[in-house]
């Protein structure tokens, strides 16, 4: 399970929106050249992002986007579920019949990590992230360096 491009291109647009609205409306063609994203995806990513009432449009000459709310009141949640981006670790899609129509022993736990997933983003706003507010936790690893660490380990307990 990871995030797609859909839902990193939108954090990543709407980061660059936010950041840039005080010069004024922002236009598409300005962030797909910083961002190095497709103007015709960012115009379907922005679609839904006015859609679900996050972006407002300005029409006309000097017209482009700015954000529908303060961006301290807009979260990476709030972007991810109106992109349409699932967050879902379960192989049912929370419906309970991954196995065999019954639930799997492992449910819970996936069904617990998209709880922890949602809360986590959704307690980051694009203010934080524009403010460069948020860092990575010191102890914070990708599962390949435990795996690799693991693998260390077991071969110096083998050498002993």
């Amino acid at each position: 399970m990871r995030l797609t491009t859909k839902g990193r291109f939108a954090v990543t647009a709407m980061i660059d929106l936010a950041s840039r609205q005080t010069e004024g409306p922002v236009t598409l063609a300005g962030i797909a050249e910083r961002q190095k994203i497709s103007l015709s995806y960012l115009e379907q990513l922005f679609g839904k992002l006015r859609r679900h009432k996050l972006v407002s449009s300005v029409r006309g000459p000097g017209g482009g986007y700015r954000l529908a709310r303060d961006m301290s009141r807009i979260t990476v949640a709030d972007v991810i579920v109106a992109v349409d981006e699932p967050l879902d670790a379960t192989q049912c899609g929370g419906r309970q019949n991954c196995h065999d129509e019954q639930r799997c022993l492992t449910h819970d736990l996936w069904a617990n990590l998209n709880k922890r997933m949602y809360e986590y983003l959704d307690s980051v706003t694009l203010a934080a992230l524009v403010m460069r507010e948020v860092k990575a936790e010191a102890d914070t690893s990708v599962l390949k360096d435990v795996r690799r660490r693991a693998m260390i380990s077991v071969r110096e307990v083998a050498a002993a």
